[in-house]
């Protein structure tokens, strides 16, 4: 579940950098042509990034720290001496004036946005990732098979790994978080979708996992969709696990992280699901707009925003929820607009850009009530949550999963300490920290969802 799709707004520090070339005789290639990289000099802690020139005038960004990846850049105008660009729809307008001194070999200037201006200064090199350790690498020691399937008038596509050998092997199918994400749910450098996939089929289970609506392979808009249709394309996907070869149809089961453990249940509770488990990672249990009133008040304070300010954050996003509740979209749109123009200019977002993510299929999230799914699950089900997740924080969630579990006979809920909402070690829960975390997900997470698993799934 992603902080502030209505509110509050992450502010990525990014630039665009100007590169131009010429066919003509009596004008060179362009020599910042390639691979660069420097430091905005913030207060506190430089910000690392690099841009990369191509010969046709276009350029990329990475800013690894902030899970910026390739990133096109625009509005790009350069001459043989100056350097200058501007970014789109970012809070702020960044810009960067400055130029290409041939003699030192780099590139340096001001970096402005929101009226502040950093230096930042360019030399020749391509700016190293983040170590990322538990990133599986092939060779894999299972078979790995991208693959389709139809979920009504849609195609899913998505990549299957599955043990050596016949089978049958128990599966199992990954339903990612909030927001259009890949099969790997790619964010913030990591791939926890990558690294569960790889962790369970390495202890014998076939994992399924997809890209979302309008993600990668998958067709649709996600932002059309409603909780129906997802939760559809969830059972499409045990369908289509129960009709594969080496499959165990008895033994399909479901995996969600944050909006992925509201579907997962809600999947394994339709009539008929065949679903054999489900396990949910930061999973919410109580309804949608009172996870995102909570979250912008957990990640507002921990953030430092003043109390004021805070307050009327709250009250706005509050506002904007319950009309979404109701199902008022386009009520929740004019008051988004109007609360958007009481702020100050540089922390405005574009009216398109905000009522883009005032869509139905954020309505639906945020009026969604989890109990009724929960409560009818009579399957094994483990429900775990990080103690310092600020987006579907534990104090909130944990006793309600555990109230809508009792009458399953075998539920397990539990909260490991000191973990955020991927369950990485952290120290302030913070999503902007995300990134700077090398670890994916907690090692003793990954060994307690194996251990659970096999205890009640037995790979064979």
């Amino acid at each position: 579940m992603r902080n502030g799709r209505v509110i509050a707004f992450v502010l990525f520090v990014v630039a665009a950098v100007v590169a131009g070339c010429s066919s003509e005789s009596d004008n060179p290639p362009n020599p910042v042509t390639g691979d660069w990289r420097g430091m905005i000099q913030t207060p506190g802690k430089p910000i690392e990034i690099g841009v990369s020139f191509a010969d046709d005038g276009t350029a990329t960004i990475d800013i690894p720290v902030q899970g910026v990846h390739e990133t096109p850049l625009k509005d790009v105008k350069t001459d043989r001496d100056a350097v200058e660009f501007a970014i789109a729809d970012i809070p702020g307008d960044p810009k960067f004036h400055g130029r290409y001194d041939a003699g030192a070999g780099k590139i340096t200037g001001d970096f402005i946005q929101g009226g502040q201006s950093f230096v930042l200064a360019m030399e020749r090199g391509k700016v190293a990732p983040l170590p990322r350790p538990q990133e599986p690498k092939p060779p894999f020691p299972y078979r790995s098979e991208d693959i389709t399937y139809r979920s009504g008038d849609i195609t899913i596509a998505g990549t299957l790994t599955q043990p050596q050998g016949n089978g049958p092997f128990p599966a199992v199918l990954l339903i990612s978080g909030s927001g259009p994400q890949d099969r790997d749910e790619t964010l913030m450098g990591h791939k926890p979708f990558l690294l569960l996939a790889n962790t369970l089929t390495r202890a014998g289970y076939a994992v399924l996992r997809t890209d979302d609506r309008g993600v990668g392979g998958t067709g649709g808009n996600l932002d059309a969709a409603n909780y129906t249709d997802l939760s559809g394309d969830a059972a499409a996907g045990v369908s289509f696990l129960r009709g594969r070869p080496g499959i165990d149809q008895a033994r399909v089961g479901l995996f969600g992280h944050s909006e992925g453990g509201y579907l997962a249940p809600l999947a394994a509770s339709r009539p008929d699901s065949g679903v054999a488990f489900v396990i949910a990672m930061a999973g919410p249990s109580v309804v949608g707009a009172d996870v995102v009133n909570e979250q912008t008040q957990l990640i507002g304070a921990a953030q430092g925003t003043p109390p004021d300010e805070l307050g009327a954050q709250v009250r706005d996003t509050t506002a904007v929820t319950a009309l979404l509740r109701t199902g008022d979209i386009e009520g929740a749109k004019k008051l988004a607009r109007e609360q958007n123009a009481t702020l100050p200019a540089d922390k405005r977002a574009k009216a398109a850009d905000l009522e883009a993510q005032i869509t139905p299929y954020f309505a639906a999230l945020v009026a969604y009530d989890p109990a009724p799914a929960l409560k009818a699950l009579r399957v094994p089900v483990l429900a775990f949550y990080g103690g310092k997740d600020l987006q579907v924080p534990a104090a909130q969630n944990e006793q309600p999963m555990r109230d809508n579990l009792a009458a399953d006979p075998d539920a397990t809920v539990l909260t490991f300490p000191g973990l955020n909402h991927l369950m990485q070690p952290t120290e302030t829960g913070l999503p902007s920290e995300y990134n700077n975390i090398e670890t994916t997900i907690s090692p003793e997470v990954l060994t307690y969802v194996t251990t659970w698993l096999t205890q009640r799934i037995p790979p064979k």
